[in-house]
């Protein structure tokens, strides 16, 4: 009896240390759907939020999921949650990317984040994601996210496969263009 309670104490303690271990490191930033919001929010200046919010929606178009039908976008981001893209295929073919849901700002913060536009996927419409598919949760102004979240976005060359956000991509190839 006694040995067996030392192991199940054992591994409990190392299960401990392994979820503590895995945790990641988290940077200071603000979320916000609204420059409003933005504004609201004490010790930020209305000139920094619409200077944020202008730089995430310039980056929005480049660094959003790209999906090769309205369909497949809307699988990932709801009814009405898509828009045509600036860009097309290859054919000519429009490009579907989700609506801006919203916006978070580092740059001026003091940490390592950078102002980036945000997305609420269909599934869970509560919480924010990146462009790169991170969950930032879905706090309204000030508030800590992890570091990897928080990384510069990289611009979206390819297509969503149908419920791809984040997962497999397919390379088909478009160019900018109305």
């Amino acid at each position: 009896m006694k040995r067996s309670s030392r192991i199940a104490l054992v591994m409990m303690g190392t299960s401990a240390l392994t979820l503590s271990a895995c945790e990641e490191p988290k940077t200071d930033t603000a979320i916000f759907e609204t420059v409003e919001q933005c504004i609201a929010e004490q010790g930020i200046t209305a000139e920094q939020c619409y200077g944020e919010f202008n730089a995430a929606k310039a980056q929005h178009a480049e660094v959003a999921p790209k999906y090769a039908s309205r369909a497949d976008c809307e699988a990932d981001f709801g009814a009405e949650g898509c828009e045509v893209s600036p860009y097309r295929t290859n054919a000519g073919g429009s490009v579907f990317m989700p609506l801006m849901a919203g916006f978070m700002m580092g740059q001026m913060m003091g940490g390592r984040a950078y102002t980036q536009p945000l997305y609420r996927s269909g599934d869970d419409g509560k919480n924010f994601r990146t462009a790169n598919n991170r969950s930032v949760g879905g706090a309204i102004g000030r508030t800590q996210v992890a570091e990897r979240a928080a990384g510069r976005p990289a611009q979206k060359l390819y297509t969503q496969q149908r419920g791809g956000f984040g997962a497999r991509a397919r390379a088909t190839g478009f160019r900018a263009g109305a």
